[in-house]
């Protein structure tokens, strides 16, 4: 009878543990947003403000990004009065460190809203999706899986352009690191010369330069120094070179909200020691 029994025993754990990453992702947006999707755990999210000029016009710019099971999912959102250019340019949503492919561009349309989604010829597969709604351009991105990956076609299927007042409310901060993935190594921090693959850097936001700064004409290198760990964290930061006036803590917030797909070595994530410098100057 234990025997008959153990079958059906296992097939409930099976089913429980299967929900139980289901109820993991959750539906986020930001107030005043144009979109809701899915993630697995809460984003880390910067705005950005970029005052009108001679030659540029108002922005609100917002970095999201989240690092979960060996996938950096990135939200990069534009508001500046043309979003159709923007999507037009769309080089500045996506960057050009992951090798794009324009021969891969698909049209897309979701929720009536017209876009396109490229895919990327990096030895880490990444797809993006991109789209202009009325008052903002958009680009999703999901780097580290193919897009006929399960946890990718969530990601870009979850995508609601319109607003969502179901949606979990998403502010400016660090997010919550998942825990790491299974096949990870937290056993030491690497050097990059001891690694086989590096941290590739999917989401860097550079550091904004403060009026209490600008105003006292300071100029100079911030360098940190930090682990960037198996679970797609940065931890164990340390100022090597400061500056006053709020430019190193500006520096320090923009590195821990890196999102990056962890060094490897032997088949494993691992975290690894990395030096960043960031300049500052008046012009």
């Amino acid at each position: 009878m234990n025997k008959i029994l153990v079958l059906p025993c296992l097939l409930l754990l099976i089913a429980s543990s299967v929900a139980a990453q289901e109820t993991t992702w959750k539906r986020y947006t930001v107030k005043g947003e144009e979109f809701s999707i899915e993630l697995p755990t809460l984003p880390a999210l910067t705005t950005k403000h970029d005052p009108k000029t001679e030659t540029s016009n108002e922005s609100w710019r917002r970095y999201f990004g989240v690092f979960a099971d060996g996938i950096v999912y990135t939200i990069y959102s534009l508001e500046d009065g043309n979003p159709q250019k923007a999507l037009k340019n769309s080089a500045q949503g996506i960057g050009t460190h992951l090798a794009w492919d324009s021969n891969s561009k698909q049209e897309l349309t979701r929720n009536g809203f017209k876009g396109k989604q490229v895919s990327s010829s990096h030895s880490l597969a990444a797809t993006a999706q991109l789209f202009a709604t009325k008052n903002r351009f958009y680009s999703f991105q999901a780097v580290g899986a193919p897009a006929d990956d399960p946890r990718v076609q969530r990601f870009f299927s979850s995508l609601i352009l319109g607003k969502n007042d179901e949606a979990i409310e998403v502010t400016d901060g660090d997010g919550i690191p998942e825990e790491p993935p299974s096949n990870s190594d937290n056993a030491q921090n690497y050097t990059g010369k001891e690694v086989d693959r590096k941290a590739l850097l999917v989401m860097k936001i550079e550091p904004s330069y403060t009026e209490d700064a600008r105003q006292a004409q300071v100029t100079g290198t911030v360098i940190l120094k930090a682990v960037f760990a198996s679970n797609g964290s940065v931890t164990n930061l340390r100022i090597v070179s400061a500056l006053p006036h709020g430019l190193t803590e500006n520096a320090v917030q923009m590195t821990k909200r890196i999102k990056f797909i962890p060094a490897m070595k032997d088949g494993k994530f691992v975290s690894i020691w990395m030096q960043f410098e960031y300049n500052f100057n008046l012009f």
